[in-house]
């Protein structure tokens, strides 16, 4: 027996109120593609704008009733399986056009807005995003989406997406002129983080006090910066991630290492998509494989990147995206009574490229654990210690991180950073990390506009209580 069918896209249409003409002329667009790039931009945008036109017409996403909701649904569908044919055909001859035939490197927060002047309706305008960007995250229309689609279809591609790569692994643009007064004052405020020289060490520290240094859309540009100045710093030999101290009640000032991504910030509607992919592919990927220079590909057979060995310093909690740095990390200490955990599942989201990483630390039936049932992993277990090196009493982290340091740098830098390649080569080649960046672009974009995202972050977060 054939399952009952829902309601057709025409009579959904109809019954929200779309002015039949309008919905008649949306339904009958179905461009055929001709494998030419021009023509083809030029009849899916159209059809992209047809249906952007009935949108428009529908109330605001809150203001919408079932009907409603379903209509709007319909056309994002539509819209949508459009893109993936598009982009099927496309997404490489798209991406050779923004970047002069791979000859010019676009970071990925750029690059989507240059595809939307590219190819009108591909993925959000700034006319677009500017509507969305005041709006919580429930009240959003969840046009961003179509950038993870977008992004997706770059990486897939091999070489388009080792050039994406290898663009999110140059240093940012601003160390040219910060690096210069590094190497003269020994440290720079740069108001999220801070990077400072201590002896043979460079030390990079994550300041966002108000909230548990969580990470948001205001942290990671400088923490970027930061991590990139402590990797080209000439003067030292190792870097070391820490958090800086709080003002929480119960941590008040005290060190936490990271709370991971700031949920408050994310409900209301105050971390954009991009900010997922713009993160995995710049400064996660920097600490694993340090950074690239404009005239190789940063694999690790050409030997290329400018890296240094990393060491982080757990104090209190290593919460999802804190516990996430541990995972690209050389050495990890860890205070007793530390504790980590990636409680991407309770929030509705995919936690970074840790489904990829952690099961090389535990194995996968734990990782699963972590990362599908919230399990805690006190950093003082057999369990935790499978991610942390060493464990320090509360007030012994300074002389531990002096002692890892004098250890890392005896070796030389030369064979730490020979032998960090070597490891990743076995672990990790930069094509594997592409092509789960590719899935992970398309599908954190679903897992970030997803009702469930809200009602869990309602639940478990009393997310709605919470002030910005």
């Amino acid at each position: 027996m054939d399952a009952p069918r829902g309601p057709s896209e025409a009579a959904l249409l109809a019954r929200a109120g779309l002015p039949q003409a309008e919905a008649a002329a949306w339904l009958a667009q179905a461009p055929a593609l001709t494998g030419e790039f021009a023509r083809d931009a030029a009849a899916f945008s159209r059809a992209w704008r047809c249906g952007e036109a009935l949108l428009a017409m529908l109330p605001r996403k809150r203001a919408r009733g079932a009907t409603e909701a379903a209509a709007a649904a319909s056309i994002h569908a539509r819209a949508r399986r459009l893109r993936a044919d598009f982009l099927a055909a496309h997404s490489v001859a798209a991406y050779c056009r923004l970047t002069d035939n791979l000859r010019r490197f676009v970071r990925v927060e750029r690059l989507v807005g240059e595809a939307a002047a590219l190819v009108p309706g591909l993925v959000p305008s700034e006319t677009a995003l500017a509507a969305e960007a005041p709006l919580p995250l429930a009240e959003k229309e969840g046009v961003e989406i179509d950038q993870g689609l977008f992004l997706a279809g770059v990486l897939a591609d091999a070489e388009c997406g080792a050039h994406l790569c290898h663009a999110m692994l140059l240093p940012r643009a601003e160390t040219a002129e910060l690096l210069p007064r590094l190497r003269k004052e020994g440290a720079l405020d740069l108001g999220a983080a801070s990077v400072r020289r201590s002896g043979k060490a460079v030390v990079v520290e994550l300041r966002h006090p108000r909230f548990l240094n969580a990470e948001d859309d205001t942290t990671l540009d400088a923490l970027e910066t930061a991590a990139d100045l402590a990797i080209l710093d000439p003067e030292a030999e190792i870097a070391v991630l820490r958090g800086g101290p709080v003002e929480h009640p119960k941590y008040a000032g005290r060190r936490v290492f990271c709370a991971g991504i700031n949920l408050t910030h994310l409900y209301h509607g105050k971390i954009p998509y991009i900010w997922y992919p713009k993160r995995e592919l710049g400064i996660v990927n920097k600490i694993y494989r340090g950074l690239a220079t404009p005239g190789a590909v940063p694999d690790d057979i050409s030997g290329v990147t400018i890296e240094k060995p990393w060491i982080a310093a757990i104090e209190a909690f290593a919460i999802g995206g804190g516990c996430q740095y541990l995972l690209v990390m050389d050495r990890v200490i860890a205070e007793r009574g530390a504790y980590m955990t990636l409680p991407a599942r309770k929030e509705g989201i995919i936690p970074g490229a840790a489904n990829l990483r952690l099961p090389r630390f535990t194995g996968d039936r734990i990782a699963r654990q972590a990362i599908l049932a919230e399990r805690r992993l006190d950093c003082d277990s057999a369990e935790g210690r499978l991610l942390c090196d060493e464990i320090v009493p509360p007030g012994a982290m300074d002389a531990a991180i002096a002692g890892a340091v004098a250890a890392l740098a005896g070796a030389g830098l030369v064979s730490a950073a020979g032998n960090r390649r070597a490891i990743r080569v076995g672990q990790e080649p930069l094509d594997l990390f592409r092509r789960y960046i590719a899935v992970y672009a398309r599908e954190q974009a679903f897992c970030h506009f997803s009702p469930q995202l809200i009602a869990n972050l309602e639940r478990n977060w009393n997310a709605a209580a919470r002030k910005m």
